[in-house]
């Protein structure tokens, strides 16, 4: 039988020469090899899970694969399975899930590195398959592949760059007693890094310095584009921000940020937690704004800078600050605000964020250098760093499923020549497009979006519906919400 990279269809000349590379790398001896690798793939949630494997198994992993149960893939926030795998008729059309069956995960051998907080291991991107070569359709990282994909015959390519709200807490009491094990477990206790209610302070800064200094030596340790990292104005909430590089990289990028941080300041004694809103009093929700341009793949140029004549046009017209192309993107965002909420904001705490005056939107509207919009577009004629920055994610949001809707929407934009609305100078006084304003309206707003349904595929978006409905029925029923979402989502994610 044919290696299964071969039966997937990546196996090249150029993959079999970073196989070899990859191979060399894990089986070197002392300080250059590696004493385990783990094989890591990405959920519809945006959290990583893996395999720990010793070289030899990880060498073989590079062409063979290596199992994983399939359920992994149908877990919500609890990790509990949304499905009835072993019963007939139970998957809803969600074809090669059965019995919890294996797939197989084949990591991207370009992606080896070392960890820099656990020494000796070795770390691998995977994508999980079939066994016969089949792409598994609920794959998040696919549906971006696929999404930008059909962005390039349109010519484009895109770029991103992040701005990630987040919070580092120290670790009081961890709260591990088996005596009191549950599912999901308790939190931990944890106590604040810095007061907060001083935005960019030096003061709170250098108070803040260890975990800070964890969280730079972590990104830069992985090769991260990390830029600057920031005091945030709540109390404990730091902001990381990251150079624009090419989208597929940017959501690779961001989950093994999340991931990476999260292990290196849990072994110094602090929580990273990228809730939106953590369950606390007096606490300052936190953002994930994606900085966004159209490149013109045949040279690289951002494809959304306006000619210099643009200045003509009024300051409220999207023409005068984008390209044509650009502002048909723009318009295509707008159109699928809606549809694309879930994808951008998929969490009950999410929502919590939308609030007047707040730095964060309420409206699919856009406005030039608006921080009270949705989208805010920076830039102008003949700038080469013209942009539209979306202010509506939230830190958890799986990237793979974010950039995809914004592609998504984006790319009807540009197919149906969409035209924006002129920019808003009252982004909280907008009441003619307000956003979801819970986890149940942007459910429903996806299932009659057209556009995200076909983008991203029938059967992830059933799969993810499913999901997230089971969400959102025990958090209705919990007797006491606040305990639920501490559990579900501030001690894991």
């Amino acid at each position: 039988m044919t290696l299964l990279a071969a039966r997937c269809g990546l196996h090249d000349a150029a993959r079999e020469a970073a196989c070899v590379a990859a191979r060399e790398r894990i089986a070197a001896h002392g300080a250059e090899g590696f004493e385990r690798v783990r094989i890591a793939w990405c959920d519809l949630h945006g959290s990583l899970r893996g395999k720990t494997l010793m070289p030899a198994a990880a060498i073989q992993a590079l062409t063979e694969g290596v199992g994983m149960v399939s359920t992994l893939m149908l877990k919500d926030t609890s990790d509990r399975t949304a499905y009835k795998v072993f019963e007939p008729g139970a998957l809803d059309g969600l074809a090669g899930f059965s019995f919890a069956n294996n797939l197989m995960l084949l990591p991207d051998p370009h992606s080896l590195c070392a960890l820099p907080w656990s020494p000796g291991t070795g770390w691998m991107l995977a994508q999980p398959w079939f066994a016969d070569g089949t792409p598994v359709e609920i794959d998040p990282r696919r549906a971006l592949q696929r999404a930008l994909a059909a962005l390039a015959g349109h010519g484009f390519g895109l770029r991103c760059g992040l701005e990630v709200e987040f919070h580092i807490y120290r670790i009081d009491n961890d709260r591990l007693d088996p005596m009191t094990a549950d599912w999901p477990g308790e939190p931990p206790q944890v106590s604040m890094v810095h007061p907060g209610y001083n935005l960019l302070s030096e003061a709170w800064g250098d108070r803040a310095e260890e975990p800070m200094r964890i969280v730079e030596h972590t990104a830069l340790g992985l090769g991260l584009p990390l830029r600057s990292l920031e005091i945030e104005l709540g109390p404990s909430q730091v902001e990381a921000v990251f150079d624009a590089t090419d989208a597929l990289k940017a959501a690779d990028d961001m989950v093994r940020f999340r991931n990476g941080v999260a292990q290196a300041l849990r072994r110094h004694g602090y929580h990273a937690s990228f809730m939106c809103r953590p369950p606390f009093p007096n606490v300052m929700a936190g953002g994930w704004h994606l900085h966004q341009s159209l490149v013109h793949l045949a040279d690289g140029a951002n494809a959304m800078v306006a000619a210099r004549d643009a200045r003509a046009w009024p300051t409220d017209d999207a023409r005068a600050v984008l390209s044509e192309p650009g502002c048909r993107y723009l318009a295509g965002l707008l159109a699928h605000a809606h549809g694309a909420a879930l994808l951008s904001t998929p969490s009950l705490s999410g929502y919590a964020r939308f609030r007047p005056n707040a730095l964060a939107p309420m409206a699919a509207v856009w406005g030039r250098d608006n921080r009270g919009a949705m989208l805010r577009v920076l830039g102008g004629p003949g700038d080469p760093a013209t942009r539209i920055e979306n202010r509506v994610g939230e830190p958890m949001a799986n990237p793979y499923l974010y950039i995809a809707s914004q592609v998504l929407a984006g790319m009807d934009g540009l197919r149906r020549g969409l035209v924006p609305p002129p920019a808003t100078t009252s982004p909280y006084g907008a009441t003619d497009r307000p956003l979801p304003n819970g986890l149940g309206q942007a459910l429903d707003a996806l299932a009659h979006d057209e556009v995200m349904t076909d983008g991203l595929g029938a059967a992830l978006v059933g799969c993810l519906q499913r999901i997230k409905r089971s969400e959102l029925e025990r958090h209705d029923a919990a007797t006491d919400r606040e305990a639920w979402s501490r559990r579900e989502y501030f001690g894991r994610y």
